[in-house]
């Protein structure tokens, strides 16, 4: 039910073909969502994963699919997924978990509020019905808590859904409409020949193909590196735990400083620290530090440093980064990263919730995960054909938005590897803005 591992069996187990017009390398919500709608226009995908469909980033997030909060350029985007996660629910036929019960981002103090009335400024230019409450207004909607607030910012439309039935329902009604989906079938490098695309080359052998994308979530940026394409990407460990069936208190998603609460479909809760994550520093985190300056200044305290990360993590010290299409490559050498989740994170979601909710008593665990969330500094992600190398395509650097925004980057990605018009201005997401002489601009931190 919760967070898969390399223990799980393998469900998809296709054959590896000589050829695919497309192939998407990893089976995330990204990478499952853009091979739909590659599919739904008779395009041939062949869907590759090191380890098992959602058994990373998409299955460890915290299941909320919200408008609230985004970054104005990833608003539209994420507007028509909250469209495309209805529909796609539907042709499922299985319960995801999908339901609109609102997000709500709750102000200790007038200064949140400013903040808030900000978003609901851009909320107003598209119509959204996001809106804020004053404290009395809190109080009643989220019933029992032991703190006052200044007020909070919600949005009612928002959603809610399972990620751990949402994104395998979907990679199951990809292999519905004919998607090869392969687990267990890392792609070991790209066969590039006169400056394009060519191939891949697999653990099972080479496809050959002239599109590529990359949607590798943590192992993006080594996966790149390795033909010459440099992305600044870090990954941070999130801690979540889920709680044991409890009254609902409420019947949506909420954040405050220090806990984030989601009702789930079984009757418990899915609970995370307020702001905290973890980030190893490993190589990456020295070449890309100057970069993530901005962030660093502007949220101190989001995040904690250990450093060096657990040996085989894409940024560990040890891990190999170069390697040949004939040897086993750091994908297969860990099959799904599967992070432990912090002790003093989860003493802080225990003390958190109890502090809040102290009428509900000592806090009953049902289980405890954490994942790796590939982060951007700007905090929105890369979607965008790499220039350097023609027919290669990547999305990734969701930085902890993606399960969300998934069938709508997945769509984007979908037309942009078909040459089509894609609906949407992506200037905010070329990979070129890192290496342009732009400045950082960071998205909201809200």
């Amino acid at each position: 039910m919760f967070p898969f591992s390399e223990a799980d069996p393998i469900r998809h187990a296709s054959p590896v073909p000589e050829s695919s017009e497309v192939v998407i390398v990893g089976g995330g919500v990204i990478g499952v969502s853009t091979a739909l709608f590659l599919a739904a226009r008779n395009i041939q995908v062949t869907l590759l994963e090191k380890g098992r469909i959602a058994g990373e980033q998409s299955s460890r997030n915290w299941g909320w699919i919200r408008k609230q909060g985004r970054d104005a350029d990833e608003l539209p985007i994420v507007m028509e997924a909250c469209r495309l996660w209805q529909q796609l629910a539907e042709e499922c036929g299985e319960d995801i978990g999908l339901r609109q019960a609102g997000v709500t981002y709750l102000a200790r103090t007038d200064k949140d509020m400013a903040k808030f009335a900000k978003f609901t400024q851009l909320a107003a230019t598209h119509d959204l019905d996001t809106r804020l409450l004053d404290g009395a207004e809190v109080a009643a909607r989220i019933g029992g808590m032991a703190r006052s607030y200044a007020g909070a910012m919600t949005t009612p439309s928002d959603m809610r859904a399972e990620p751990w039935l949402a994104v395998p329902a979907l990679a199951r009604l990809a292999a519905r409409k004919g998607v090869r989906i392969i687990e267990n079938c890392a792609v070991r490098a790209l066969d590039i020949t006169a400056g394009r695309v060519a191939g891949v080359w697999t653990e099972g052998g080479r496809i050959a193909t002239t599109n590529v994308l990359v949607a590798g979530g943590a192992w993006s940026s080594l996966f790149l590196r390795k033909h010459g394409v440099s992305i600044p990407q870090l990954s941070v460990r999130a801690t979540v735990a889920a709680t044991e069936p409890l009254p609902e208190f409420h019947a949506g998603a909420a954040i405050e400083k220090d806990i984030a609460f989601r009702r789930r479909q079984d009757g418990g809760y899915t609970l995370a620290p307020g702001g905290s994550n973890l980030l190893f520093v490993g190589p990456d985190a020295f070449r890309n530090a100057t970069k993530y300056l901005p962030a660093l200044i502007d949220h101190p305290f989001g995040t904690r440093y250990l450093p060096a990360a657990p040996s085989g993590f894409p940024d560990s010290w040890s891990t190999p980064r170069d390697w040949t299409p004939e040897t086993t490559s750091p994908f297969e050498r860990m099959r799904v990263l599967n992070p432990a989740p912090g002790q003093s994170d989860l003493a802080s979601i225990k003390r958190g919730f109890e502090n809040l909710f102290p009428q509900l008593g000592e806090l009953r665990l049902k289980t405890t995960w954490a994942g790796m969330i590939d982060a951007m500094p700007d905090v929105v992600p890369i979607v965008d054909r790499v220039g350097a190398i023609a027919g290669l395509f990547v999305a990734t650097g969701m930085s902890g938005h993606g399960f969300g925004i998934g069938p709508g980057i997945g769509r984007v990605m979908s037309d942009l590897i078909q040459g089509n018009a894609t609906g949407h201005n992506l200037d905010r997401f070329r990979l070129s803005r890192f290496s342009d002489g732009s400045p950082i601009r960071l998205g909201p931190a809200i």
